[in-house]
């Protein structure tokens, strides 16, 4: 089981998360969506993180950029953008359920990037923060998209609750009381 942690201060920010072998896909992103809120049903079960493979995100760029044709996975990004662009954003995020995160997490609204009617098309860059003020993830919630949470894969890293990154000991502990600590435990 897998915890994510903030690169920068250390705090967990998921519980035990089990991997799934790729981000399940989206048939009908309209199939289950919530009548009250407008939200589609979250594209990773609770409890559970995929790894994205493929570009996420902001930026965006015209898809001829990229030699690429914009298909249609129902997980795409509403975005005001005209003509057919895919993301150019980071690879290998993290997807994992809202709910499994957002309790830890504070929205992080600036410019745009809490555009929407219903609430944010995630198109527009980071938009939650933990609570030292990094801004680490994504959630595109919007009536008219995808229900995803994207940690970036930059500012999270993967731990365990009895293990948390080492890099993360060092950060907390400084590098002498760390290497204290890891021949404590040999």
């Amino acid at each position: 089981m897998t915890v994510f942690y903030c690169a920068k201060c250390g705090t967990a920010l998921t519980g035990e998360l089990v991997a799934l072998p790729t981000v399940p896909d989206v048939d009908d992103p309209d199939d289950g969506r919530d009548k009250k809120t407008g939200r589609a049903r979250s594209t990773v079960p609770r409890g559970h993180y995929a790894i994205d493979p493929d570009p996420w995100g902001a930026p965006f760029v015209p898809a001829a950029a990229l030699r690429q044709h914009a298909r249609s996975s129902g997980r795409e990004l509403l975005r005001p953008d005209t003509g057919a662009t895919v993301s150019a954003g980071k690879r290998h995020s993290v997807v994992i359920h809202p709910d499994d995160v957002l309790p830890r997490l504070a929205p992080f609204t600036c410019g745009d990037n809490w555009t929407g009617c219903c609430g944010s098309t995630g198109a527009h860059g980071p938009n939650l923060a933990c609570a030292c003020g990094s801004r680490l993830a994504t959630w595109a919630a919007d009536c008219l998209g995808p229900n995803e949470l994207h940690l970036d894969p930059v500012r999270v890293m993967p731990g365990t609750r009895a293990e948390p990154p080492r890099t993360l000991l060092i950060a907390r502990n400084g590098p002498d009381r760390s290497r204290q600590e890891a021949q404590a435990q040999r």
